[in-house]
């Protein structure tokens, strides 16, 4: 959850087009990329974290280049037609294809591959393993 936004609650927006911002390597030697369209949320990505530090046994270091900012409302279960946007139930990191997802150095390849796997298991999205 970001500590501050600038509106508490934006529109649904489309998700189209390919990724121009995090598109390359940057901090580590491996990464995993995104190859289509979703929205990733907070709790996904912790899940995804959890699995990589996990199997390298904090061998390396993991860098997670996306971040949930965009706020999703939620009306509750009883509510009729209209009455305006529901709360804010969680946050989601819009992901494009191409966009790096998260980055890893330290270890050797087949180790980051492994581990690598096991997060993109845990992500909505298709992605694929890169190396620098």
């Amino acid at each position: 959850m970001p500590r501050k936004v600038k509106h508490r609650k934006w529109h649904k927006g489309r998700l189209k087009g390919t990724a121009s911002a995090r598109a390359t390597l940057s901090f580590g030697k491996y990464g995993l990329k995104a190859t289509e369209n979703c929205w990733v949320t907070a709790r996904q990505i912790e899940s995804a974290r959890r699995a990589m530090s996990r199997f390298i046994k904090r061998g390396g270091k993991i860098w997670i280049r996306i971040f949930p900012d965009k706020p999703v409302t939620q009306k509750g279960e009883q509510s009729t037609m209209g009455s305006g946007k529901g709360p804010v139930d969680h946050y989601v990191a819009v992901i494009k294809p191409g966009m790096i997802l998260f980055e890893m150095d330290g270890i050797t390849e087949d180790v980051a591959k492994q581990a690598m796997l096991l997060a993109a298991h845990k992500l909505p999205t298709k992605s694929k393993f890169i190396v620098k």
